[in-house]
């Protein structure tokens, strides 16, 4: 199990690194983030975003396990769903809130960061649900 886990979570980090790099390199999110031009970086330093991103699949895939007991459905996949949406909750909506409250930012690229976050934090949910239940 333990063997399982360490490749789930080194796979899930990957995964949410290349989600991360689709969700927000497109045209469209390239558009409707223009807001956060004056105070965005100018590069990435890729090294620092793959660890990030590795702490967190070790993270998220303990966190299934951790609540897997707890969360409804009798299946894995339906398990993993309900997890992507609670950790979409957690994660996205509660910053997007947050933005939506501090900043002046278009609807548009709000929206976009809900619906882009919640079909990456299903997936992982999903995968957590398929791989670790």
């Amino acid at each position: 199990m333990i063997l399982r886990y360490i490749l789930v979570s080194i796979g899930s980090g990957i995964l949410f690194g290349v989600l991360d790099g689709f969700i927000n390199a497109n045209s469209l999110a390239r558009r409707l983030y223009e807001v956060f031009k004056p105070i965005a970086r100018t590069s990435i330093n890729v090294p620092a975003g793959l660890a990030i991103d590795l702490v967190y699949g070790f993270a998220l895939a303990g966190g299934f396990l951790l609540l897997e007991a707890s969360l409804p459905g009798g299946s894995g996949w339906i398990q993993g769903l309900a997890y992507g949406g609670l950790v979409w909750f957690a994660r996205v909506v509660m910053q997007v809130a947050t933005q939506w409250m501090m900043f002046v930012i278009p609807a548009k690229a709000l929206l976009y960061t809900l619906v882009t976050g919640l079909a990456e934090m299903l997936a992982l949910g999903l995968l957590y649900g398929l791989v670790l239940s």
